[in-house]
């Protein structure tokens, strides 16, 4: 009878072992992805005094931590990626319009300034995974956001690195898919414009954050800091 105890007693230590190196196995995915991704997160600033998410649904995937960049100039940097650099553009306008209101006839792609949504629909700061609608982003642009745009056509793998230096720089900033643009990726603050017809890669990342350090916060009429925000900015990126 001591041996049959011995010999249960052996086998539940035995399949407790085994249970306790699955269940840690299974939970060790510090190395998942070859360690390249971060949390992510849509970091939508939900205030509702500051701004709305309008119904547009956040884009919650981990991205692609970005490469230290090379290159810090921003005319350099545009014209190593290719892509077209446009500073102080005309002010198209500031009125407040209602929510139902048709969209002005902007003259720019993506829009860099003009008249858009009356407050509390501005868009909120933060990355979304469908298009807001314009009208909705520019009022974000007049308190000196920037705007991060791509084609939706753009393949994963670029969409996951886009979202990964947006992740560096979210505090008043929006990331989202523009289905209007022409270009691979823009990125736009108020009255000013980064247009690149083709995405490549760390060169693209680098000219968007030049952009953001050079334009961000500084344009609008409206301070930036009037819509309180937490997190890195394009100014001061997390660069590791």
């Amino acid at each position: 009878m001591l041996i049959g105890y011995a010999v249960v007693s052996t086998l539940v230590i035995v399949i407790a072992v085994v249970v306790f190196l699955l269940v840690s196995g299974g939970d060790d995915s510090s190395s998942a992805g070859g360690g390249n991704t971060d949390e992510g997160g849509a970091h939508i600033n939900l205030d509702e005094t500051i701004g709305n998410t309008n119904g547009v649904q956040p884009d919650e995937r981990a991205g692609i931590v970005p490469p230290t960049p090379k290159e810090t100039d921003v005319k350099v940097a545009a014209q190593k990626a290719g892509c077209e650099l446009r500073l102080k553009l005309p002010d198209e306008g500031k009125e407040h319009l209602p929510v139902d209101a048709e969209e002005p006839n902007y003259k720019t792609s993506p829009p860099t300034s003009g008249n858009h949504v009356e407050p509390p629909f501005q868009q909120a700061d933060g990355a979304y995974s469908e298009p807001p609608k314009q009208l909705d982003v520019v009022h974000s642009l007049e308190h000196g956001r920037m705007a991060i745009e791509y084609s939706p056509d753009l393949p994963e793998q670029a969409q996951l690195e886009l979202k990964g230096l947006y992740d560096t720089m979210y505090g008043a900033a929006l990331l989202f898919p523009n289905d209007e643009i022409v270009y691979d990726v823009a990125a736009a603050t108020w009255t000013n414009l980064l247009v690149c017809r083709e995405y490549k890669g760390a060169a693209t990342l680098d000219a968007i954050r030049a952009f953001g350090k050079k334009t961000w916060g500084k344009y609008g009429g409206e301070p930036v800091f009037a819509f309180k925000f937490d997190g890195p900015t394009p100014a001061e990126p997390d660069e590791g």
